[in-house]
């Protein structure tokens, strides 16, 4: 059995319009929301052998300040070129790949990719994931390349405003 959560980065800021949408930070709520969420995360213990975001600065910083809160090792941060802006499909192909012997492996991206996948995945309706949202399921499979549409089986979704 394997489990995958999506988290979406958390709120990005706009304030320099001169930055490139790869290089964009997180603003005051994103750098807030992160660490809050990553604690609500912590509670539901769960221990991931693998943290691998996005390498565009928003999705990198999430991960960063989320790994903190639950006493991830920095260190062991993966980035994948390809989960920035990945559709659905690609972000597939990025899961089939996975390492094994890992079991537990949060990935950290961007929307719409993000909900079209955990949709498919789980055939389950999430209108959107938002900012440092948290998508979570159950894979009934022993190895990373037997994931497929429709396999996941949902197990929880949280956002910041959900604890409001």
């Amino acid at each position: 059995m394997k489990t995958l959560i999506l988290i979406r980065h958390a709120k990005s800021s706009w304030a320099n319009l001169d930055l490139s949408d790869f290089d964009r930070p997180l603003n005051e709520r994103g750098l807030g929301d992160a660490p809050r969420m990553g604690k609500r995360f912590k509670e539901k213990s769960i221990t991931p052998d693998c943290l691998i975001t996005s390498p565009a600065n928003r999705a990198y910083t999430t991960c960063k300040l989320f790994a903190e809160a639950i006493n991830f090792l920095q260190q062991r941060i993966k980035t994948e070129k390809g989960l920035y802006h990945a559709d659905e499909e690609a972000i597939l192909e990025i899961v089939k790949n996975l390492k094994e012997p890992d079991n537990v492996i949060i990935l950290f991206g961007h929307n719409p990719g993000f909900t079209d996948f955990a949709n498919r995945l789980m055939n389950i309706r999430i209108d959107n994931v938002p900012t440092c949202g948290v998508v979570a399921c159950k894979l009934p499979v022993k190895e990373w390349k037997a994931v497929t549409w429709g396999l996941g089986q949902f197990m929880f979704f949280d956002f910041p405003k959900s604890g409001d």
